[in-house]
């Protein structure tokens, strides 16, 4: 087995893990309120997440081109650059996992990418097309995020709740809000896993030595089983964060805030950008939040949430780059 050969298995690997990582990382996406709001067990959430994240997952390629071809030429590549974007991302991941912070597993990877192709090449070799929709899909989703459930809420408002009595209210969204967290679940595998096709494409052309224009299968299938093995293992830490300290959430406000933040995330999968759903769907729950009040929304837990968003881009963009120079300088 030639050293290129051991050096890609070794990428596609990491892009594996990387994917597991997203997983239980991002697990708290699709299933904090539906726990929060006591209408699923912890076990139960877990379960259904994991499977749909999986099937969400085979619906699409879309995301994944992205990140194969418009963030950087893939004559450009090398192994090097995946593995020190893929080391990056990675790292940012567990650091945040740790703090408990739910930062964006998408843009890590992404902004980690072009910290390696500038350390590589110079910015001149960086795409705008793909950074630029990766770019708009960091402002927008999180602004659509809020805004959306606090109109879907007023709705629901106008037309539903103000004809039913508070128990029947609960009693039916708790059932309701069974269907938006599949929806979540399903939503999110479908933008999620398909970075890691997308990173694990752009390696396969380097290895190649040719361009790619679609996602092999089974690339496909392995991105989506590592996704789905990851949520399994679930994110207790981000879960305490998103579904217990940011807002205090009922059935309705889980149902309104997971539905939300489904569609915005499933749009924007079909168009192709890859999109935050840690963003989207911290946005949606304080959307709901305000709704009840400003002062029911915690805004100093909402402050560590948003530094962590800002933090991302640079933080990854230099480790990008340091770690693709050390891979370079030892060696690797």
């Amino acid at each position: 087995m030639d050293t290129a050969l051991i050096s890609l298995i070794v990428i596609v690997a990491l892009a594996l893990i990387f994917d597991f990582i997203n997983g239980f990382h991002d697990t708290a996406n699709a299933i904090a309120t539906s726990v929060a709001t006591r209408v699923l067990t912890p076990a139960q959430a877990i379960a259904m997440s994991a499977v749909l994240n999986v099937v969400g997952a085979l619906t699409g390629t879309a995301v994944a081109k992205t990140i194969s071809k418009d963030i950087l030429p893939q004559q450009y590549s090398t192994l090097e650059v995946v593995g020190a974007t893929l080391l990056s991302a990675i790292a940012w991941n567990l650091f945040t996992w740790w703090r408990g912070l739910p930062s964006s597993s998408s843009h890590a990877l992404v902004f980690s990418l072009v910290g390696a192709g500038v350390a590589a090449g110079g910015w001149g070799i960086i795409i705008p097309k793909g950074v630029q929709k990766t770019l708009m899909g960091l402002v927008y989703s999180p602004i659509l995020g809020f805004l959306v459930p606090i109109v879907l809420m007023f709705l629901l408002a106008w037309l539903v709740l103000r004809r039913m009595r508070p128990r029947l209210v609960t009693r039916n969204f708790r059932v309701l809000q069974i269907f938006s967290a599949a929806f979540m679940a399903f939503s999110h595998g479908g933008n999620d896993a398909q970075k890691t096709m997308g990173i694990i494409t752009f390696a396969l052309a380097g290895y190649l030595g040719t361009t790619l224009d679609t996602v092999p299968l089974w690339v496909i299938l392995a991105a989506a089983t590592a996704m789905g093995l990851g949520t399994a293992i679930g994110g207790w830490r981000i879960i305490k964060t998103m579904g217990f300290k940011v807002v205090d959430l009922k059935p309705v406000d889980g149902f309104v805030a997971e539905t939300s933040a489904a569609l915005i995330i499933e749009v924007a999968s079909r168009l192709g950008i890859p999109v935050s759903t840690t963003h989207t769907i911290s946005t949606a729950i304080m959307g709901v939040g305000t709704t009840k009040g400003f002062r029911k929304v915690k805004w100093q837990v909402a402050g560590r949430i948003v530094q962590a968003w800002i933090f991302t881009i640079p933080t990854c963009i230099a480790l990008g780059w340091l770690l693709y120079k050390l891979v370079i300088l030892l060696g690797l």
